[in-house]
């Protein structure tokens, strides 16, 4: 097997929040406000939970794989060919928070989902904004 056909391509989005960690988290993990800004879902935050992300399109298959509050939270993402891993690290900022999301394991043949990835979670952060706004 060649160096080439094992690389993968990480999509990655970064924010500063004027919101402090504890309001990004809940987002992040409450199904309810999940469901406002990425998808319909059966979250439930502990580890190994098997959970689906809906949507008009279909579906995404997800397990949680890490979980500490506040701070850090992965979960798999298997969706159409895509075996990826979404991770979401926040770190106190002066601003509030820095959100940043990581999305592993694109491979070279999945363009196509990689540049969908790019463009979905740059709108996915939006909506997060907006939810972030008005909860307290």
């Amino acid at each position: 097997m060649t160096a080439t056909s094992t690389q993968t391509r990480s999509v990655v989005v970064e924010r500063e929040f004027a919101h402090p960690p504890e309001r990004i988290w809940r987002a992040l993990t409450q199904p309810h406000l999940i469901a406002e800004w990425l998808m319909k879902n059966d979250f439930v935050p502990v580890v190994r939970h098997r959970f689906d992300l809906t949507a008009d399109w279909g579906s995404v298959a997800c397990r949680l794989l890490e979980l500490e509050p506040n701070r850090t939270l992965a979960y798999s993402w298997d969706a159409m060919g895509l075996e990826s891993v979404v991770t979401w690290t926040l770190t106190p900022s002066a601003a509030g928070t820095h959100l940043r999301m990581e999305q592993t394991g694109f491979r070279a043949d999945q363009e196509q989902a990689y540049q969908g990835a790019k463009y979905g979670w740059r709108q996915f952060l939006a909506k997060l904004e907006q939810v972030l706004a008005r909860i307290d």
